[in-house]
C-alpha cells in the first residue's frame, strides 16, 4: 500500500486524547489503533512487536546481512488526536487533481479557501485529502504511523540493505505526554526521528523552553461602603500583574524565535484570583529571564499588598532541544541528505511549541522532527496530500539508507 492508502484506513479509528483524564494512557481508544499496528508489525516481519500496558507500540526491524555493525536508528510517531475538535466518524474527502482553489467541505458548507491559505496553490494537480468539515482528519499524526509503516513494507518487498531499525508509536502525544512513560533503554536505538511535522522537507532541531506559572491572589474583602484603605480586590491585583508584564510580549505580537507570556486562564473574585500562564522561548537565557521577570513582579506586589498576597509557582515543562542535537548534528545534516535525494529543498524552522523528540532528546535519544506533509493541524481545515505523503516516505527510505553503515 501506498502511505496515504494506510492514512485512510488508520483515521477511521477515533483515538482521541483527554487532557483531563489522569490514565495512562488518557484514553483507552487509542488501544484500538495500538492493536492494529501491532498485528500489521508483525505481518511485515517484525516479530518482536507488542503494546505495553501504557499503549506504548514497540518492534524491532533487525539489520540485514552486512549491515548488523549499524547502530540502532528509531522512527517514532503518535497515535492520538488532538482533543480541539471531533476525531471520531471520519470522513476523508479525496480531491484528484486538485484544482488549487477554495475547497467546499461537504458536510458542513464550510470552505477552505485559499483567501485565508495561499499556500494551498502550490497544491495544483496533486490529489489533496480534507475532512468533511465536520472533524479534523487525523494527519497529525497518523500520517506518521502510515508514512513508517509504508518505509517498513517498501525495505521489505525490494529487499533493501538497511541496519537496525527501530520503531515505536506513541500515545498521549496531544496532551503533553507522549514521551513521559516512553522506554528509551528498551527501544534500543542509538537515535532516533519523530515524524510529526508540516511539509514534507521539513526539519525540526529547535523549539521552545516551556515552563507554565500560576499566579495566585488572596484579597481581603470587606462591605465595598466601607472599603477605603481596608480592601484589596484580589482581581484588580491579579490584573496588575498582568499589566506589568511586557505588553507586545504576547503570541498575537511574536513570531519566529520569539518568546512570549501566554495567559491561558483566568478566574477570582475578591477574595482570591488566579491566574494561569505558559512561558516560551527558544533563548535558555531568555527564557531564565522570563521567570526571574515574574518572580519580580510577584516581589513588588507583595512589596506593596503585603507578604502572601502574590503567590507564584512556576514549573519547568520542556526544554529547547537543541541542545542535546548539536552534539549529534549528523542527524540533521543526514536529514538534509535525505531530503535532497527525494528532489526536494529542507526547511528548517524553529518549532514554537513542543515535540516529543524535545523530551526524549533530554532522556538521551537526540530526536529532531520530521514532516509528514500534512496542514491545519487540530481542526477542520486539516489537509494532506498523496504526493507530499509519498515524498515524506522516499525521505525515511533515504535515511534507513543512509544509516546502514553508521557505527
Amino acid at each position: 500500500m501506498r502511505a496515504y492508502e494506510r492514512l485512510l484506513r488508520y483515521v477511521k479509528v477515533n483515538t482521541t486524547s483527554d487532557p483531563e483524564s489522569a490514565t495512562h494512557p488518557t484514553t483507552a481508544r487509542q488501544f484500538d489503533l495500538a492493536n492494529i499496528l501491532v498485528e500489521e508489525l508483525k505481518e511485515l516481519g517484525l516479530s518482536d512487536a507488542r503494546v505495553d500496558d501504557h499503549c506504548y507500540v514497540y518492534a524491532t526491524l533487525p539489520a540485514t546481512p552486512g549491515c548488523e555493525k549499524a547502530k540502532g536508528l528509531g522512527f517514532i510517531a503518535h497515535m492520538d488526536t488532538a482533543p480541539d475538535a471531533p476525531g471520531e466518524n471520519v470522513n476523508p474527502q479525496i480531491h484528484e487533481n486538485y484544482d488549487g482553489g477554495d475547497v467546499v467541505l461537504p458536510g458542513t458548507g464550510a470552505v477552505l479557501s485559499v483567501e485565508q491559505f495561499p499556500f494551498l496553490k502550490k497544491l495544483r494537480g496533486q490529489t489533496l485529502i480534507t475532512t468533511d468539515g465536520t472533524t479534523l482528519l487525523g494527519a497529525d499524526d497518523k500520517a506518521g504511523v502510515a508514512e513508517i509503516m509504508t518505509m517498513l513494507e517498501t525495505l521489505q518487498q525490494e529487499k533493501r540493505p538497511h541496519g537496525k531499525l527501530c520503531i515505536a508509536f506513541t500515545p498521549d502525544e496531544e496532551v503533553g505526554q507522549g514521551a513521559d512513560l516512553f522506554d528509551v533503554e528498551g527501544f534500543g536505538a542509538a537515535c532516533a526521528y519523530t515524524v510529526d511535522g508540516d511539509e514534507a522537507g521539513e526539519i525540526s532541531y529547535e523549539n521552545f523552553n516551556a515552563a507554565a506559572a500560576f499566579v495566585t491572589v488572596h484579597g481581603f474583602s470587606v462591605h465595598p461602603g466601607s472599603a477605603k484603605n481596608a480592601m484589596i480586590n484580589a482581581q484588580n491585583v491579579a490584573i496588575e500583574f498582568h499589566n506589568a508584564l511586557p505588553r507586545f510580549d504576547r503570541p498575537e505580537c511574536t513570531e519566529n524565535r520569539e518568546g512570549f507570556f501566554h495567559l491561558c486562564s483566568m478566574a477570582g473574585d475578591v477574595s482570591s484570583a488566579r491566574l494561569g500562564y505558559i512561558i516560551r522561548d527558544h533563548s535558555a537565557e531568555n527564557f531564565r529571564c522570563r521567570k526571574e521577570t515574574m518572580r519580580h513582579i510577584a516581589d513588588l506586589l507583595n512589596e506593596k499588598y503585603g507578604a502572601g498576597t502574590v503567590e507564584l509557582e512556576i514549573r519547568d515543562s520542556y526544554f529547547n532541544m537543541l541542545e542535546k542535537i548539536k552534539p549529534h548534528f549528523h542527524l540533521v545534516e543526514n536529514a538534509r541528505k535525505a531530503i535532497r535525494a527525494a528532489g526536494l529543498e529542507p526547511i528548517e524552522p524553529p518549532v514554537r511549541g513542543g515535540t516529543d523528540g524535545a523530551t526524549l532528546s533530554f532522556k538521551g535519544l537526540p530526536c529532531p522532527n520530521l514532516g509528514t506533509g500534512g496542514f491545519n493541524y487540530h481542526g477542520p481545515c486539516e489537509g494532506i496530500t498523496v504526493e507530499a505523503m509519498d515524498k515524506a516516505t522516499e525521505i525515511l527510505l533515504n535515511l534507513a539508507d543512509l544509516y546502514k553503515d553508521a557505527q
